[in-house]
């Protein structure tokens, strides 16, 4: 059983940095999977933020690339999402989730998700 565990939300002003940390146990999915962060905004659906594949090859949704990072440290076995230049727009809550499909959807049947962790940008 894949159990995530995320952390490092908060409250910023616009154009501010947050680091966002997951830290997974009991994944053992290999290559053809891989893991990644959605976010869900008061009223609309989750969405896609990045992932990235086992060999460590990232991928970010157009409205995140260029201000976000994806990574993970293997050793630790924790995920990270470094945000920059956060905009009001990214004000949700984030989820990191795995395994994922490596072009940024999940398996309804397959996927285990966080408990979310809030991100809050004023302007």
């Amino acid at each position: 059983q894949v159990q995530l565990v995320e952390s490092g939300g908060g409250s910023v002003q616009t154009g501010g940095s947050l680091r966002l940390s997951c830290s997974v146990s009991g994944y053992t999915y290999g290559s053809g999977y891989c893991m990644g962060w959605f976010r869900q905004a008061p009223g609309r659906g989750r969405e896609w933020v990045a992932f990235i594949t086992t060999s460590r090859i990232p991928a970010y949704a157009y409205s995140v690339k260029g201000r976000f990072t994806i990574s993970k440290d293997n050793a630790k076995n924790t995920l990270y999402l470094q945000m920059n230049s956060l905009k009001p727009e990214d004000t949700a809550m984030y989820y990191c989730a795995a395994p994922i499909r490596c072009t940024g959807d999940y398996y309804p049947d397959l996927t285990n998700w966080g408990q979310g962790t809030q991100v809050t940008v004023s302007s």
